[in-house]
């Protein structure tokens, strides 16, 4: 398959990155200062021309989302332009990903995007990517409605594993999970079947 992948330069991308071409995938990389193309997938117009670039190089049979930003503050200290910036960062950048790539992907391809533990599991200070990763999920199941035959799911993971160091303490109790069995469940979403999915990883 020829598949775009966004934010490949992060953990988790670069690991859905190795995994997809340790199966033989041709993964093409996109983000705002690394990989093969250089866009910033918060801005639309610039979406329009990732998919243009990207598809030069021929038709995509997946698109996959590893990106996405929010801001942690406490709900009383949160402002307009943060929620703003919250809906902008990761809930609006996969849903123009999506509307604008049905018509750039394969009649049977698939989307597979970010979301996270924190759309059912809340922490202090989590408020914004709560809300965001819900509108996600929200989305894919909707959307998964509308677009058949092409799929859409989600992969929501908890804290990695090899980032405890950084984030455990804002995760206490919550199960890690490792990054490269992540990965994996991109490869399961891509390769296989389902759609309208939200696929969990740990709590």
């Amino acid at each position: 398959m020829r598949i775009l992948l966004i934010g490949a330069g992060g953990m988790l991308g670069t690991a859905v990155q190795h995994a997809l071409t340790t199966r033989g995938h041709e993964v093409l990389t996109a983000g705002r200062s690394t990989g093969d193309l250089r866009y910033d997938i918060t801005d639309p117009e610039q979406i329009t021309a990732l998919y243009d670039a990207a598809g030069r190089g021929g038709q995509l049979d997946a698109v996959a989302s590893a990106a996405g930003s929010v801001p942690y503050k406490p709900v009383a200290e949160m402002t307009p332009e943060d929620w703003t910036a919250a809906f902008r960062g990761k809930v609006m950048s996969q849903l123009e990903l999506v509307r604008q790539g049905t018509g750039r992907i394969s009649p049977r391809g698939s989307f597979t995007l970010i979301t996270g533990v924190l759309a059912r599991s809340p922490i202090v200070t989590g408020s914004a990517a709560s809300m965001a990763n819900g509108a996600v999920e929200a989305f894919v199941r909707a959307a998964a409605v509308e677009i058949a035959p092409q799929r859409i799911n989600a992969v929501s993971p908890t804290v990695f594993t090899e980032a405890l160091d950084a984030y455990g303490d804002s995760f206490p109790g919550f199960a890690p999970v490792d990054v490269a069995d992540v990965a994996r469940t991109y490869v399961r979403t891509i390769e296989g079947a389902a759609t309208g999915r939200i696929l969990e990883l740990g709590d």
